[in-house]
This record gives C-alpha cells, structure tokens and sequence, in this order.
C-alpha cells in the first residue's frame, strides 16, 4: 500500500471512529442530545441535497426549505418530548405555532417565486419541497421509532435501529469483496453486487433479532424491522448514488474527511425511516 492510500486509510478511520463516538455520545445522554443530532443531520443534508439541484440549473428556495424544515422538526420534537405525558398548554401552543407556520409557509413559496425572475419556477418549488420530503421529514420521524419498538424513549434502541443499517452496509461491503461477481445496479452503482447485497441483508436481519432478544422483544417483528431497514438503506444509498451521478460528483459535500457528506453518510438512514415507521405501525396493530 502506497503512502497516499495509507493517508487515506487514516484519514477514514480517524474521522469515521469520531462520528461513531458522536452518534452514539448523542443518543445515549438526552432527548435533547439526541435531537440535536437529528437536526445537524436534517439541516446538512438539506442544504447539500439544494446544492446539488443548483448543479443542475436549478435554483430551489433554501431560505423557505430550511424555514420549513425546522418549523417541522420543531413540532416533531415537542410532540416528541410529551410522547407519554399529558399536554401542557405551552406545548399546545408550540404545535399549533409550527402547524400553523408550516401551512403558511408552502403558498408563501409559491408566491415568493413570482419575483424570483427564474427560468425554472417549476423545478424550483418542486425541488424545494422535495428536500423537505426527502430529508427533514424523516429526521423528525425518525425520534418516534424507539416508543414504536420498546415503547418509550431509548437511547439504546435508537442505536440498535441505526445499527441496523451499519451492519447492513458493513456485510454488503466484507461480503461483496470476497465474493462480489454480479453487479446489482451496474449503470448507477458499479462496485455493489447482489452477493453483497444479499450479505448485507442477512447479517442486517441476523442483527435485529439479536437486539430483539437483548430488548426481550417480539424475534419475528425485529426480524422484519432488519428486513425492511435494510432493504430501504440499499435503497436509499442507490438514490444518492443516482443523484450524484447526475450533476457528475463523487461526495455530496466535505462533512468529514475520507467520507464525504451528509447525503453520503446517512443516505440510508434518509431512507430507511419512513419504511420502518410504516413497518412498526402496521405491526403495532397485529
């Protein structure tokens, strides 16, 4: 190994164990830690998903998707934090303010682009809503899947879902090397194969029923929650990857060196939530 290719390798490892200790520091210590967290992930893969549309000739509104976004997580996060307990007035009034904000908000984009001047109004608000969908709602549902799992807040369980798609990608990645001979999705993603992809989905799905067991959880629906998680994350790193390949770059962004950005580190989890949510809902019933 040449010496750039041992930098390099340094340079991973170092910036990656620092989000691993991020990530895991942020979940295990608070609510508000955690949500935190889910915020700088909204927030930095919102403003690169609109930096990449602009490489595209596209101009959506940042201002009004940041604005909105944060309007959502706001009323997220204080339902979040109430999950459980009666509603206070003042919590009442933090819903209705961002509910009421968030409705405003989307007819304001449209008149807003009237004076824009832009060639692409169309594009434009359906680019600024699109980063919304894709982004910032699931990182303001994604604070409700440990009370949908072990039925409270859980640092840990937050964890054990994330460390789902960490798994996933890590057998994807071991089995793929060593194995690797059929190309999954050649035309957007050429080095991912359909042994790792099925590696991925095994050791994802092995995963899950190990924390099920550990959380004294029902096996079979953890099972299926690694299934689902898993099978969304391919999904959404593929997404990301299609996106990329369009306006022809290699990372999203520089949010860590050796890693590229936002988009590139959680493009699974972006992904991966609303299925689970739908998932854990179903189940919930059964």
């Amino acid at each position: 190994m040449d010496n750039k290719k041992l930098k390099d390798l340094v340079v991973r490892t170092v910036s990656g164990a620092v989000l691993l200790l991020v990530v895991v520091g942020a979940l295990l210590w608070s609510k508000w830690s955690a949500g935190a967290l889910f915020a700088v992930i909204m927030l930095g893969g919102l403003v690169e998903f609109y930096r990449l549309c602009r490489k595209k000739g596209v101009e959506p509104m940042s201002s009004v998707g940041v604005a909105t976004s944060l309007a959502i997580f706001g009323l997220a996060f204080a339902v979040f934090l109430q999950w459980g307990t009666p509603a206070t007035d003042l919590t009442g009034r933090i819903v209705l303010g961002a509910l009421l904000y968030t409705m405003l908000i989307v007819p304001t984009a449209f008149v807003c682009e009237l004076w824009r001047k832009s060639p692409t109004p169309i594009a434009n608000i359906a680019t600024t809503f699109m980063g919304i969908i894709y982004v910032a709602l699931p990182m303001a549902m994604v604070l409700f899947i440990p009370q949908l799992l072990v039925g409270k807040w859980s640092g840990l369980a937050m964890l054990a879902f994330i460390g789902i798609i960490w798994v996933n990608d890590i057998f994807a990645y071991l089995v793929g090397v060593t194995l690797g001979k059929h190309r999954l999705c050649e035309r957007i993603s050429p080095k991912k194969s359909w042994e790792g992809f099925f590696g991925g989905l095994i050791g994802a799905v092995g995963a899950a029923v190990l924390f099920g067991y550990l959380f004294g959880g029902n096996l079979l629906i953890w099972g299926g929650l690694g299934l689902v998680t898993a099978l969304a994350g391919v999904a959404g790193d593929l997404v990301e990857s299609l996106m990329k390949r369009e306006v022809d770059v290699k990372d999203s962004g520089k949010m860590m060196p050796g890693h590229g950005g936002f988009l590139d580190r959680f493009d699974a989890l972006y992904l991966a939530v609303p299925f689970a949510l739908f998932y854990l809902i179903v189940t919930s019933f059964s």
